[in-house]
């Protein structure tokens, strides 16, 4: 049977991301969907009304699987957006522009009913809002809006402290500041993952030390943890809202309010690592399975 379905992948090739993306080429294979591996939107160049990559007319492909945080540019995520215009994206271009803005992923999931750290946005110019809201919290995490794995939070225990920090960030010409709520927590959260709207597999994180960051990044380790009921419901509702068709969840319980929070969700969560598989973490084979499912789906003529 000849292969009448075309896709595009960018999948990233560290942490054993070059075997998974492998697997997926060949379950896709034996459904007779053809896979152009290494599809980097940043290397392509838009003409008239085609995407090009070389000869390879992008625009003309059944879906484009981009799935590649690390090695993102701003021309890239541009051509996305131009992409998803004309075929089907995993993630859409829409989820994932979201998902990568901390105050607009808790703007919108806050306006459906989610419960997320509570939070606040102003201007540069109006920093007598933050010194009020630090009376009324007594402390927040400055966080820059796209930021990951850790870099750029700032936890912020006094007026005096948001005095000391308010020149540093004056210096690097934000246009606005986003703060929430400093959540007293164990220093450990959930990650859970989200593909299709099915629960994938959970992995807990936690903070070294004297550190209140859970960020591997940061110097946070993964152990293994199951995944209550309410937190998985909590996580597949956050997906939906966000209109992601892969998300990784980040879950903390706050213990003063005595509820489950979202901190974040991610567009385009890691596979398990080959060391945090010998670690017990079997979710992959599953997440790859999904992702097959989807794809097949989407690309159904």
């Amino acid at each position: 049977m000849s292969k009448d379905r075309t896709i595009g992948m960018w999948l990233y090739n560290n942490g054993g991301g070059d075997k998974i993306g492998k697997k997926i080429i060949k379950k896709l294979q034996d459904r007779d969907i053809e896979t152009i591996n290494d599809v980097r939107l940043h290397d392509c160049i838009a003409k008239n009304s085609h995407i090009y990559l070389d000869d390879l007319k992008v625009d003309k492909l059944d879906l484009m699987f981009s799935y590649n945080a690390g090695q993102q540019t701003q021309y890239q995520m541009y051509l996305y957006q131009a992409l998803n215009r004309v075929i089907p994206m995993i993630n859409s271009y829409d989820s994932f522009a979201l998902t990568e803005d901390k105050f607009h992923t808790s703007f919108v999931l806050r306006n459906n009913g989610i419960a997320t750290a509570d939070y606040k946005l102003c201007h540069r110019d109006n920093g007598d809002a933050l010194k009020k809201i630090i009376k009324k919290w007594d402390k927040m995490v400055y966080k820059p809006t796209d930021g990951w794995g850790g870099v750029g939070l700032t936890k912020i225990e006094s007026e005096a402290n948001l005095d000391m920090l308010m020149p540093f960030l004056n210096q690097m010409d934000l246009r606005y500041f986003y703060v929430e709520r400093f959540i007293k927590y164990d220093n450990t959260d959930f990650r859970i993952d989200i593909v299709d709207g099915q629960f994938i597999g959970c992995y807990g994180r936690k903070a070294s030390g004297s550190d209140w960051r859970t960020n591997i990044t940061a110097g946070g380790s993964v152990f293994m943890r199951e995944a209550p009921p309410e937190a998985i419901k909590l996580a597949i509702d956050a997906c939906k809202v966000c209109g992601v068709d892969i998300g990784g969840v980040d879950i903390i319980y706050d213990i003063e309010k005595e509820e489950y929070l979202v901190l974040e969700v991610n567009g385009i969560p890691a596979f398990a690592t080959p060391e945090q598989e010998k670690q017990g973490l079997n979710f992959n084979d599953k997440k790859i399975d999904l992702i097959v499912d989807m794809i097949d789906r989407k690309t159904s003529k």
